[in-house]
């Protein structure tokens, strides 16, 4: 496969090159030289060192900065897959950001009252090149959310896919992949606005045109999320 100096490259978005995101990953990484071994100890460090938050997803781009995300402790699917593909480029590793839509049939009533739906558009996942193939690798869901929700962790085998489940342990469904938009080789953060503000209640523009959210709930309890 002809590599793509882009999935190694630093962008505003996946700052790879700052002292944040490069101190994480070294810390995460360790000793580890082997590119899949790395890639299994920055899955790890991105899935459960920031505990999932859906309430915290605001307008900022800033937000959306790996080397923000990198001094966060809580956060959501798409900045922490960001993190995760910085973290990855800064080790040598080829990297790129995945999107799907999917259908959460275990939300929260709360999330779902929020959004107007349970369909979570722009879901964000990872896709590392390993022994010349791409892998895609969700790191959305902390290990302690896992098991609050009933639902089997994701692992890392360095092979195969790491993508939500359709079920969760007790045979109830999860996730359901509905859209597949594609792969990117930096944020597309302005497509993902536009597609909140057209499906989410809780998703519009200001005067000037600027996207908000405009019903932030970060403040407010969800016992299924542990907010």
């Amino acid at each position: 496969m002809q590599l793509n100096p882009e999935w190694l490259t630093p962008t505003w978005f996946i700052d790879s090159d700052s002292d944040a995101v490069v101190n994480f990953a070294d810390d995460a990484a360790g000793d580890a030289t082997d590119q899949v071994e790395v890639a299994g100890k920055l899955f790890h460090a991105v899935r459960d060192g920031f505990r999932y938050d859906p309430y915290v997803s605001q307008a900022d781009p800033n937000s959306y900065r790996a080397s923000s995300v990198a001094v966060s402790d809580r956060n959501w699917c798409i900045p922490k897959s960001v993190l995760f593909v910085a973290a990855a480029r800064h080790r040598g590793i080829p990297a790129r950001l995945g999107f799907a839509d999917v259908r959460n049939h275990l939300t929260s009533e709360k999330l779902s009252k929020s959004m107007g739906t349970d369909l979570f558009a722009w879901h964000g996942f990872a896709e590392l090149l390993l022994n010349d193939r791409w892998v895609k690798l969700s790191t959305a869901f902390n290990i302690e959310l896992c098991e609050r929700f009933g639902v089997k962790a994701l692992e890392f085998d360095g092979t195969n896919d790491a993508l939500m489940h359709p079920f969760d342990e007790r045979g109830n469904r999860h996730m359901e992949y509905v859209n597949q938009r594609g792969s990117f080789d930096d944020l597309p953060l302005e497509q993902i606005f536009d597609t909140f503000i057209d499906i989410y209640e809780d998703w519009d523009r200001d005067e000037k045109g600027n996207p908000r959210r405009v019903k932030q709930v970060a403040a407010a309890r969800d016992d299924k999320f542990g907010s």
